[in-house]
Formats: C-alpha cells, sequence, structure tokens
C-alpha cells in the first residue's frame, strides 16, 4: 500500500523539522504552489506544482477533485508527498481522504502552525488569545469581545467580504492589523480601521487579519451576548438600584405588558414600533434568565438550548426521517410529539396543561380545540349556535330566581367560543373587533350629539338610542 503524506510547510521560520525531512526524502513531491515564500526551505528540490490545475478549474470544489486525482495516479508507483503552505489541506481533505480510501492509499498528515500563529509572534501578540479562522469561514456570529485571527485573506474582494460581515458587529473604525508576508516568508501587522480594509494592495493567500476584541461601549450593532452582559452589569453589585430589585414574581405584569405591544405593533403595521418591541420582550427573556442564574436555578443558555431541542424534537420531517405533506399534518404531529416529550397518559393532563394566566376566550378556545383532539366536539359550527340560545335561556332564568348567574353567563360565553373556533375565527380577535366597532360608534355618536349642540350626559337614554341608531345607519350607507 503506498502512502500519501501530507506536509504542512507552515512558514520559512515555522516549518517543523518532520515536515522538511519528508520533504526532502520524498520519492515524489508535490507543492501546492509555488508563488509563496513558504515554498523557500524546499529550495533546490524538484518537486511539481499545482498551479496549474488553479489556472484551469472552475470552482475549489473542482479544483480539490483534480489535485486529489494527480496525487492518487502518482501513488500508484509509490510513495508521495504533497507540501501544502500553512498549517494543512484545510477545506480540500475530505475530498483527498474520500478518494485516497477508495483506492487503498494511506495518508500520513503531518501538521504544522498556521499563518495566524506567525503573523500574532510578528504583532507580539499571544497566539493561545486568539480564535483562529479562514476569511471563508468567519463565525456565525463572531463576538466582538473576543480577539479572533482571520487567514486566507487572499483578494480585495474576499476582504472587501471579510469587511462587510464583521461591520455587521464591529465599529467601522474599530482598529484591526492587516498582516501581509514579504518575500522572505516574514510578516510586517499594519494597523488601520476596519472600514479601509478592502482599500488595501498586496493580498495573498497567506494574508492574515488580527481583530482585537471591542469594548462594549463601542459597539455600534449589539447581539444577544450583549444584552446578556448589560443585564448582567445592571443586576450586578453597584448596578441599577431597580433592576437589582426585580424578581419573576415582580415581572410578570411587564411581560405580559409588552406581549400586547407586540400585537399592537403588528395591527398597525409599524415596522419601527415592531422591531423595538420585540426587543422589549426579548429584553424580558434575558431579565428572567439572569434572576434565574443568580439563584443557580438556570442561564440563559439553558433557555436556548431548550427551545432549540424543542424544534429539532417537534419538526421531525425537517430533521429527521418524518413526514409531513401539509400545515395541518405538522400540527397534528407537533400536538403527538408535544404529549409524547411531557409524558402526558390521558387527554385530561393535556387540557390542564393549558395554562390558567390565559386570557379567558383564549383559554377557553384552546381547551375546546385539545378536547376535539379526541373526537369531543360539535359536528359544525351551527351545531354549535344552537346552544347559544339554550345557553341564554338558562341564564335569564338564573336571573329571574336567583340562580347562579356568573355560572351561566360563563356557560353562555363558553358556547360563543365555540361558535368562533368551528367558524375558524379568533374569539379574542373578534371581541376586539367589536369593541373597536362600539369605541368608533360611541365616538361618532358623542360627535352626533355636539353637532346639536347636547351632551350625551344626561340625556335621556331614549334619544341616545337615536344616535346610536342614526350613526349605525350611516355606517351601513357606507358600506
Amino acid at each position: 500500500m503506498s502512502t500519501l503524506t501530507i506536509a504542512a510547510l507552515s512558514t520559512p521560520e515555522s516549518i517543523t523539522a518532520a515536515a522538511l525531512a519528508a520533504c526532502r526524502g520524498a520519492r515524489r513531491l508535490f507543492v501546492q504552489t509555488g508563488s509563496t515564500p513558504c515554498a523557500a526551505p524546499l529550495a533546490g528540490l524538484p518537486y511539481t506544482t499545482m498551479d496549474d490545475l488553479y489556472e484551469q478549474a472552475e470552482d475549489f470544489d473542482a479544483l480539490h477533485a483534480r489535485i486529489a486525482d494527480r496525487l492518487l495516479d502518482a501513488c500508484k508507483e509509490g510513495d508521495v508527498v504533497y507540501a501544502v503552505p500553512g498549517r494543512g489541506m484545510g477545506d480540500a481533505d475530505a475530498a483527498l481522504s474520500e478518494k485516497a480510501k477508495a483506492k487503498g492509499v494511506a495518508l500520513r498528515r503531518l501538521p504544522g502552525a498556521g499563518y495566524a500563529e506567525a503573523a500574532l509572534a510578528a504583532a507580539g501578540l499571544g497566539a493561545d488569545r486568539y480564535a483562529v479562522c479562514t476569511a471563508g469561514a468567519l463565525p456565525a456570529p463572531p463576538d466582538p469581545s473576543a480577539p479572533l485571527a482571520v487567514e486566507e485573506v487572499d483578494t480585495p474582494l474576499r476582504a472587501g467580504d471579510v469587511k462587510l460581515a464583521l461591520l455587521e458587529y464591529y465599529p467601522d473604525a474599530h482598529p484591526v492589523l492587516l498582516c501581509r508576508m514579504d518575500e522572505a516568508g516574514a510578516y510586517a501587522p499594519v494597523s488601520l480601521p476596519l472600514y479601509e480594509l478592502d482599500r488595501q494592495s498586496g493580498f495573498h493567500a497567506t494574508t492574515v487579519l488580527l481583530i482585537p476584541p471591542a469594548e462594549l461601549l463601542s459597539l455600534n450593532r449589539f447581539g444577544y451576548g450583549e444584552l446578556e452582559a448589560i443585564m448582567h452589569r445592571l443586576r450586578a453589585p453597584g448596578g441599577c438600584l431597580w433592576d437589582r430589585e426585580q424578581t419573576h414574581e415582580s415581572l410578570k405584569k411587564n411581560l405580559i405588558e409588552e406581549c400586547y405591544e407586540v400585537l399592537d405593533a403588528i395591527d398597525t403595521g409599524d415596522d419601527d414600533a415592531l422591531c423595538e418591541e420585540l426587543g422589549d420582550v426579548l429584553l424580558q427573556c434575558v431579565f428572567h434568565a439572569e434572576i434565574a442564574a443568580e439563584q443557580r436555578r438556570f442561564t440563559g443558555r439553558d433557555v436556548t438550548t431548550g427551545i432549540v431541542r424543542k424544534l429539532i424534537y417537534r419538526h421531525p420531517h425537517i430533521f429527521g426521517t418524518g413526514r409531513a405533506d401539509t400545515a395541518d399534518a405538522v400540527v397534528t404531529r407537533w400536538e403527538e410529539l408535544k404529549k409524547t416529550e411531557k409524558h402526558f397518559e390521558t387527554q385530561t393532563e393535556v387540557l390542564r396543561a393549558v395554562p390558567r394566566n390565559l386570557p379567558a376566550l383564549m383559554r377557553a378556545c384552546k381547551l375546546q380545540k385539545k378536547a376535539a383532539q379526541v373526537g369531543f366536539d360539535w359536528p359544525d359550527a351551527y351545531e354549535a349556535y344552537l346552544k347559544i340560545p339554550e345557553e341564554a335561556s338558562e341564564l335569564a332564568e338564573a336571573m329571574n330566581e336567583g340562580g347562579n348567574v356568573a355560572e351561566e353567563l360563563g356557560d353562555l360565553l363558553f358556547a360563543a367560543v365555540n361558535v368562533a373556533r368551528l367558524l375558524h375565527l379568533d374569539p379574542e380577535e373578534t371581541l376586539t373587533l367589536a369593541s373597536e366597532k362600539f369605541l368608533r360608534r360611541f365616538a361618532a355618536m358623542e360627535s352626533l350629539a355636539k353637532e346639536e349642540g347636547r351632551s350625551l350626559e344626561g340625556m335621556p337614554l331614549g334619544d341616545q338610542e337615536m344616535l346610536w341608531q342614526a350613526v349605525k345607519s350611516a355606517e351601513n350607507r357606507q358600506k
């Protein structure tokens, strides 16, 4: 069996003894490219470059496949060494590994330090503090509070892409270090503001961008991590007195109010308001998570972990082998998985899981839907409607005979919710529209009274009713 050795050239100053020995003792030596200072230690050795394949390839997938084919064809005659600048094969490794296994060629890797380590050393920075990535695989999202080294900033176009991606998280003028390798293989870091990155020249596969951490208050854009950091600061000793006093219980009303403000923003179609109100809801989530973390109960990461796991588990048609051809099938499967996940053995347990703190109409509708899952439901909306006169009659009887008026009125409202549900109408929204209509007509009625030089206060009910009917008639004519 032939062996293909992948030797990392690293940089001229940091190539390992093992990699250099493998290249010098190679029966057949290939080099990724000859147009790099990293190949300087191989001076005088006979080798073949892959530069011609780089010029011919339509894309990187095709390039990696052709390089693998060339190397493995050479392995038919014996062992081969492939010298690669930097730390190793990178994206091409998967294609080569698969093809080598199929052809029975053993792979031996001699890794080395990458460009980032050499650039950091030249800049006098600690390599152990910097996370390393390539320009084509930036962290998503990057953490502005953590130092980052970006390798292979090889063209102005690539530099522009990196700049645009980073400007979403860093200030425009955030100082960065652009490290370009000279002909001798040494790095000379140059400091510049981030927004000027793609205005430079001399980009090469060896070019490295070093990004120091940014101070929180210097940022123009913020992510979930920064929100958590701000909340932690507000709750810490010496933080905001009001924020430090809050508890899960004291914040309950705030969470409900913020959710309703989101609904108002949706109804008005105001994107700016919706963005702001969603932020307020997110703040409440972070607030509760911070309180829980202080009490060693759970953390914000536990919250996000829980919801991600739930989404994956309840979408087997996306993340697994399940199937759902319609939106209704998705909902049905969701409810089945939820029941399994929560270990519900009876439908009563499913109904009891509907929160008591929901608005009454919403809770009634949810309870009816859960009961309908096992067939306990009216056949259609009209059959449900016929229950309303019966409940109204029982309410009248209770009022006349001193019965349980609250109970009978509740039954009437519950029956009305059933009709709304079976008509595919949301009872909360339906009642909200009715309330808005009442407010609109009342305002028009009061305005009409003023036009007549009268006030609703003290006006006989019969006269008020005449004004109300006049407003209704005017609306109907407009319709």
